[in-house]
This record gives structure tokens, C-alpha cells and sequence, in this order.
């Protein structure tokens, strides 16, 4: 096949278990992926997966030229990130990434790493994680064929918008990413996804964990009954709305909200007080609770619901947060759990977990590197990836693989929808 010819992506059926994809277009470059500080295991799972598909897959294309490095043991490539005693820093690259198709994973909440300044220990801000990213950046000298950054949480992601005189540090922080030549930024559950207006030429990805976040349910709660009489789906405030639509419309079960009411005459750390939670829907007396959000961070508003709903007589309830960030420490969360205001909460290995956290009972993590070597490997074929963005059908042959919906079921939801 020579470098101009283009070949039908052929794929197979990702509602399969462990399925991998048949994918013969030719790959945009040599595959490299380089992991920022505190991103090394997250990096090492991804590539992993991606020796296993690439070795099953049988590409009758596999020798040709355009294929030379295809599968590899390791696809990450080596780079660091040192600094000099005055805090100061600079990238290094250790290996050629010319005509690499380059994907960067940065985490920029990872405030378990630290560095020496002057003789002493600091943590690692979302500041110096950003500006060591330009740094290797600026390394690759334009001679990565393109750039991807892989950015979970996305930097700044929730000074998205201007109430007052007041920076735009989200739209900042993505212009200076387009402008250093980054074709593709990939997130997963931004805060309010249309800060991407602020690069409309650029690519920018928002990822949902709703597949994986469902299964991880699935498999941890042995009586989880996913049906209308048993459980339902509660938004935390009206931001939220959109992802608990989703997971309502897609298991088919009843949707509730809350919305906060602020005082807006005062600021406290960063952002106006929440007066009250007040609840909009049907009685939950009795019933399973999901509450799901894009973070928890110090868990005060999820904490706050829990309690109400319990008020009101709701049996279980579980949280669903791409960020679990725990800003504010465990000890609420712990207190809260012992006084059976909630059950689980489920976040995942997107971002920082501290270890402390995974030693807690009430706590299960959602693995999502494999839905990441997914993206990554399409991507870099120059595959679209919009039917793997939406799980609806991934997310309705599991739950008829594990006998919570029949076939009829489903199709009688779907008929219904429409």
C-alpha cells in the first residue's frame, strides 16, 4: 500500500467484550507517548494495552513501510522534567520524536510529586505541572509530525467563564496549547465542555466515563437493580444536569435534581457559599440513589445532599465522579460513611488519588486506561472516534450480558425514545 493510498477502516463490534479493532489506514506517525510527571503508571497501562492490540491485530498491511515500528514492546518515550535549586526548570526529550504522531499525558492535579527549592520539599502545583508541559512542548522543536495533549482534568477548567473582572484562565491555558502547535486536546468530563469554543480550529475532545463508571456498579454491587421501582438518578445542582440525563436515559430509570442557593454577597475560598440544597422530583423513599458529577472535590455539596436524601427516606446511595480530588481530606467522608449517609463512591484513575484513599472501604477505583489506548490508537490511524464517545449500545449489551435488561427491553426503551 503506498503512502497515498487510502484503506477502509474496518472494525470490529465494540459492544464485544475484550474486542479489538481491525484498523488498516495507515498510522499518522510513529506511535510515542510521553507521561508527565506523576502520569508514569497511567502511561505504562496505556501502552500495555496497545502492544496487546497491535499484536492481535493482523493487519495484511503490517510489512509495508508505512507500518516500521508498529508494535512495540514500550511506546513510551523517555523525557524528564529537572530543575535547578532556584525552582527553575527545563524539558528534556531523551529520544527522537521526529515524524512521532506524539500523545503527552499530563495531570496537572498530581500534587503528589514534589521537587527541592532552596534546600526544601514543595508539592507540585497545577501551575508548575502546566508550564512544564509547554516545556516538553517546546523540547519536541516542532519535529513530532503532531501533538496531542491528554489532559484529564482539564487545566483551569473551572474559571471557564467571566462574572466579574476576572481572568479567563481556561480559554488562556487553550490558546497557549493551539498556539504552541497542539492539534488535539483530549479531556474527559470538562466542567462546561464549551470553553472548547475558545479553539474552534483546534481539536478538542470531551470524554465521558460513562461505560466504565456503569460497569464498575455493575460489578461491585452484587443487588444493584437497575429498574425504575428500585433506583434512580439525581443530579447535585443544575451544572450537573446534562451527565445525569445521560446515565437516566440510557438505564432507563427516573431523574431528580438539586440546586444550590448561593449567597452571592460574599466569597469564601474562591467562589460564593451555598445557603441550601433544595430537591426537585419524585420521592426517593425506599429507593437506590446515583449521584453522579464531574469531581468530588471537598465533597462538602455531595456530603450535604446525601444527608437530605436520607431525610427523605432514599436507601443507597452511591457517588460517580471522574476527579475524585478529596481536597479537604478523608475524614468527612469517613464520618459520613460510618453514619450510613452514603455507600460508595466510585472516581477514577484520571487524576492523583491519594494512597490513603484507597485503603477505605466505601472507595472503588474506575480503571480507564484501556478506554484510553482505545482512543489513542485510533487517533493515531486518523480514525474517527465518535462511535466509541458514545457507549449507549456498549452500555446496553452489558447490562443484558449480566441479565439486568433483556434484549426486549431495550428495544422497547429505544422505540420509545424515538
Amino acid at each position: 500500500m503506498g503512502a497515498g493510498t487510502k484503506e477502509v477502516c474496518q472494525i470490529t463490534n465494540l459492544t464485544e467484550p475484550n474486542a479489538v479493532e481491525d484498523i488498516n489506514t495507515i498510522p499518522k506517525g510513529r506511535l510515542g507517548i510521553i507521561a508527565m510527571a506523576g502520569c508514569e503508571d497511567l502511561a505504562k497501562k496505556i501502552s500495555s494495552y496497545l502492544t496487546e492490540f497491535r499484536t492481535i491485530r493482523n493487519s495484511k498491511h503490517m510489512n509495508d513501510i508505512a507500518f516500521v515500528g508498529y508494535v512495540r514492546d514500550n511506546y513510551i518515550i523517555d523525557s524528564c522534567c529537572s530543575r535547578f535549586s532556584t525552582g527553575e526548570a527545563k524539558g528534556l526529550i531523551k529520544e527522537t520524536v521526529r515524524g512521532c504522531d506524539l500523545f503527552i499525558i499530563c495531570d496537572c492535579f498530581n500534587y503528589g510529586v514534589k521537587y527541592r527549592m532552596y534546600g526544601e520539599w514543595h508539592r507540585m502545583s497545577p501551575d508548575d505541572h502546566f508550564a512544564d508541559l509547554k516545556r516538553i512542548i517546546d523540547a519536541a522543536g516542532g519535529k513530532a509530525r503532531r501533538i496531542t495533549v491528554i489532559m484529564p482534568m482539564l487545566y483551569c477548567g473551572r474559571q471557564h467563564k467571566r462574572s466579574a473582572r476576572e481572568s479567563l484562565d481556561s480559554a488562556m491555558c487553550l490558546h497557549e496549547l493551539a498556539s504552541m502547535g497542539v492539534e488535539n486536546i483530549i479531556t474527559f468530563d470538562a466542567h462546561d465542555p464549551r470553553v472548547q469554543n475558545a479553539i474552534p480550529l483546534a481539536g478538542f475532545e470531551n470524554v465521558q466515563p460513562y461505560y466504565q463508571m456503569i460497569k464498575a456498579m455493575v460489578n461491585n454491587i452484587p443487588d444493584l437493580s437497575l429498574d425504575r421501582e428500585h433506583i434512580m438518578v439525581i443530579s447535585p445542582d443544575e451544572g450537573a444536569m446534562t451527565r445525569n440525563i445521560y446515565y437516566s436515559t440510557v438505564l432507563n430509570i427516573n431523574l431528580g435534581m438539586f440546586y444550590k442557593r448561593r449567597d452571592y454577597s460574599r466569597i469564601v475560598n474562591g467562589r460564593n457559599p451555598i445557603v441550601a440544597h433544595e430537591y426537585l422530583g419524585e420521592d426517593v423513599s425506599g429507593k437506590d440513589v446515583i449521584i453522579a458529577d464531574d469531581m468530588i472535590s471537598s465533597g462538602e455539596s455531595v456530603l450535604s445532599i446525601a444527608k437530605k436524601l436520607k431525610e427523605m427516606n432514599a436507601r443507597r446511595i452511591f457517588f460517580l465522579a471522574a476527579f475524585g480530588l478529596f481536597s479537604n481530606g478523608l475524614e468527612a467522608f469517613d464520618k459520613a460513611f460510618e453514619q450510613g449517609l452514603f455507600d460508595m463512591a466510585f472516581t477514577t484513575n484520571l487524576v492523583y488519588r491519594q494512597p490513603e484513599l484507597k485503603t477505605r472501604d466505601w472507595y472503588v477505583e474506575v480503571d480507564m486506561s484501556k478506554y484510553m489506548s482505545f482512543i489513542v490508537d485510533r487517533i493515531n490511524h486518523d480514525v474517527s472516534i465518535s462511535s466509541i464517545l458514545d457507549p449507549k449500545k456498549k452500555i446496553e449489551s452489558f447490562l443484558v450480558r449480566k441479565g439486568l435488561r433483556t434484549q426486549n427491553e431495550i428495544d422497547a426503551a429505544n422505540e420509545s425514545d424515538q
